[in-house]
C-alpha cells in the first residue's frame, strides 16, 4: 500500500485568508509551508483510491487518471467541493463510499452525474474493494463522519479525520484490530482549550499512544499548529510526524503480527 497526502490542512488551510501569523507569511512565499484541504490517496494493486474529494482541481486530476472509487470521510464542504465539478464528466461512472447522510452536500445526491454514490456505509462493517479491505468506524464530529481502516492482506492503515476524540467503540476496535500506521486530526495546538470538532495536537498523540503504531501521521491540521512548531520544536515521539502537502509513503507489512 502506498500513501499520498494530497492536503493537511484545515478548513481555512495554510496560509489562512487575511492572516498574518508567521506560518500564514511562510506560506505565501515557501509553496511547500501550504495546506490544502484534508484529503489523501492511496494505491493498491494497481488501483488508486481517494479519501476525500476537497481539492478544487479533482476533475482535472481524474481526467490525468480515473480513481477506482472514492471513500468520503463526511459531507462538509471542504472535504466533498471538488466532487461539484467532476460529477459532470463523462465515462465510466465513479463510485463514491460514505457514512449515511439523508443532506449530504448541496444537491450532490439529487444531481450526482457521473458520480455513483453506493448506500450509506454501515460502521464496522467491511467494504471488499480491488487490492483491499476498507473497514469503516465512527468518529466524532459535527456531521455522522467514518474513518477507514485499509487493510491490503500486508499492512493496515487507519485514517482518522475529522474527528474531537474516538467513540468508545472505535478505539476498542482499532486496539484489537492493531494498524500499522495511523492517519490522525490534529486541527488545534496543544495550547488550545476548548476543543470541539476537531483534536488538540496533545489529544492526538494519546490516542497514538494507545493505540501503538508503528507510525504517525498528524493531519488537518491549522495555521496555529505550524505558527507554534515555529516558535519551538513540537515535542512529537520519534515515529509521529506532522504530514505534508504531497509527501508519499510505502507501508509495508510489519514482520510479525500476533493474531
Amino acid at each position: 500500500m502506498r500513501l499520498r497526502f494530497v492536503g493537511t490542512g484545515d478548513s481555512a488551510q495554510v496560509p489562512r485568508f487575511g492572516c498574518d501569523c508567521p506560518a500564514c507569511q511562510r506560506a505565501r512565499v515557501l509553496s511547500c509551508h501550504r495546506r490544502g484541504p484534508c484529503c489523501a490517496e492511496v494505491r493498491v494493486d494497481g488501483q488508486r483510491y481517494l479519501l476525500d474529494a476537497g481539492r478544487m482541481d479533482l476533475a482535472e486530476d481524474c481526467e490525468r487518471e480515473r480513481p477506482a472509487a472514492i471513500l468520503l470521510t463526511h459531507y462538509h464542504v471542504d472535504h466533498v467541493q471538488g466532487l461539484f465539478h467532476l460529477r459532470w464528466g463523462a465515462g465510466e461512472p465513479i463510485p463514491v463510499y460514505g457514512p449515511k447522510d439523508p443532506q449530504g452536500c448541496a444537491d450532490l445526491h439529487q444531481h450526482a452525474g457521473v458520480l455513483a454514490f453506493q448506500p450509506g456505509l454501515k460502521p464496522f462493517r467491511p467494504l471488499q474493494l480491488e487490492g483491499m479491505e476498507a473497514i469503516p468506524v465512527p468518529l466524532n464530529h459535527s456531521k455522522p463522519t467514518l474513518g477507514y481502516c485499509l487493510d491490503d492482506g500486508g499492512s493496515r492503515l487507519a485514517y482518522l479525520t475529522d474527528t474531537c476524540g474516538l467513540p468508545p467503540e472505535t478505539e476498542r476496535f482499532l486496539r484489537r484490530w492493531r494498524p500499522d500506521a495511523v492517519v490522525l486530526d490534529a486541527t488545534h495546538p496543544a495550547s488550545h482549550t476548548e476543543p470541539r470538532n476537531h483534536n488538540t495536537l496533545s489529544m492526538a498523540l494519546e490516542i497514538v499512544e494507545r493505540l501503538a503504531p508503528q507510525r504517525a501521521w498528524l493531519t488537518h491540521l491549522s495555521h496555529a499548529v505550524d505558527a507554534e512548531a515555529m516558535v519551538a520544536p513540537l515535542a512529537l515521539p520519534p515515529h509521529v510526524t506532522l504530514a505534508r502537502d504531497g509527501d508519499e509513503h510505502t507501508l509495508c507489512a510489519p514482520h510479525e503480527r500476533i493474531a
